[in-house]
């Protein structure tokens, strides 16, 4: 599983012109699943997103997560953070779950970020969708529970 976390001032989604997800302060999370992810997966993603401290203290520390900051998630499923674009100019999708075994386990992903204590709003699983956002730093991680990227 993989995870782009992105901190915001705010972040929506649109779907066919009305707002399906929106937060003011928080993360807004990009997944990409995997036909080998379990839910030993969703959980690490799901503890990494609620712990990952990438907010500022008081001393002007990154040091705070999320949760800790008072801040919100917008998760969006997102297939495309498996494209493969080594060959070629177009990039093969043949490492990301097809939508049968992705949306268990991203429904699996929501659940687990509301069982830390979160807010969570999500965008239309397999929807085209209109991404905004205000990124806030900028920080952005890169989130995989297979290793690294």
């Amino acid at each position: 599983m993989r995870a782009v976390v992105t901190r915001v001032t705010h972040a929506r989604v649109v779907f066919e012109g009305v707002v399906s997800g929106e937060i003011s302060h928080g993360v807004m999370v990009l997944v990409g699943i995997s036909p080998e992810d379990t839910d030993v997966d969703v959980m690490y993603i799901a503890r990494k997103i609620a712990s990952l401290r990438i907010f500022d203290d008081d001393a002007g520390v990154m040091n705070r997560s999320v949760r800790d900051a008072g801040g919100a998630v917008l998760a969006v499923s997102q297939f495309t953070l498996y494209g493969n674009a080594r060959k070629g100019r177009r990039p093969s999708y043949n490492r990301a779950a097809t939508g049968d075994v992705a949306r268990p386990l991203f429904d699996r992903l929501i659940n687990a970020l509301r069982n830390e204590d979160l807010h969570v709003e999500t965008g239309v699983f397999g929807g085209p969708m209109s991404v905004e956002s205000s990124n806030d730093g900028p920080v952005t991680i890169l989130l995989s529970s297979e290793g690294e990227f």
